[in-house]
């Protein structure tokens, strides 16, 4: 892993921003995308940029079960808000929250994924290690699949919503097997309440219980932090 660390989020949307830009130069033609807070900043920097998107694909990570795409807090929302609308893509895949067969909405998200190999996939991280709605426990070969959030994931998600109660309790999620596919890896994390997660991610062994340590079997794999998420890192 190659660990960056800088000031502030600011700071770190740069630094995201410059390897999103050197994938684009070396070919990449399909980026994985995140949502959430984590990487806003980077979404800022594309956006503002000069990059051109419009022939390269789009895949996002994951989707909550039961929300339509135009839902407000529905990450294909959050996409169009945040890039999409600046950057469109000549092709965007976020899985479909509003089919509730989750076998079908599942097989046919990795069927997009088979056929679309991702060159950059951009994570964050979660408090208790979890890298897109892969919670700890999930299998390291996993492929798509449903997800029932924990109680921490809905806490952490709450402040997006009115009320800890119209959080979905369900969301499909790229798993771990299909993200270590990935020709390149972005993970992203910022403050103190990340820094045991991310300790455990570079330094700890490789386990079910912390999903982001699989990372360290990757061959290519950028982690940004600022220094509070780096702080109890050797």
């Amino acid at each position: 892993m190659k660990v960056q660390i800088v000031s502030d989020k600011q700071a770190g949307g740069q630094a995201g921003f410059r390897v999103f830009e050197d994938a684009l130069q070396n070919g990449a033609k399909v980026l994985g995308l995140a949502t959430g807070s984590t990487p806003v900043t980077i979404y800022e920097q594309l956006a503002a940029s000069d990059l051109d998107f419009s022939q390269l694909t789009s895949v996002n990570l994951d989707e909550y079960v039961g929300l339509n795409a135009d839902h407000p807090q529905s990450y294909h929302y959050f996409m169009q808000e945040h890039l999409f609308n600046a950057k469109p893509f000549a092709h965007s895949y976020v899985p479909d929250g509003a089919d509730l067969d989750a076998a079908k909405a599942t097989s046919e998200y990795d069927q997009i994924i088979a056929e679309n190999p991702i060159d950059l996939q951009l994570l964050g991280l979660g408090k208790n290690g979890h890298i897109g709605f892969n919670e700890p426990g999930t299998d390291p070969d996993s492929t798509t699949h449903k997800v029932m959030l924990t109680d921490s994931t809905i806490d952490a998600n709450a402040r997006f919503f009115d009320n800890a109660d119209e959080v979905p309790r369900y969301a499909y999620s790229m798993g771990i097997g299909s993200i270590l596919k990935a020709k390149q890896i972005l993970i992203v994390a910022y403050g103190e309440a990340k820094a045991a997660a991310v300790a455990a991610m570079i330094q700890g062994p490789v386990t079910p219980d912390v999903p982001a340590s699989y990372l360290q079997t990757h061959p290519n794999v950028t982690v940004i932090l600022d220094e509070a998420a780096a702080s109890q890192l050797d």
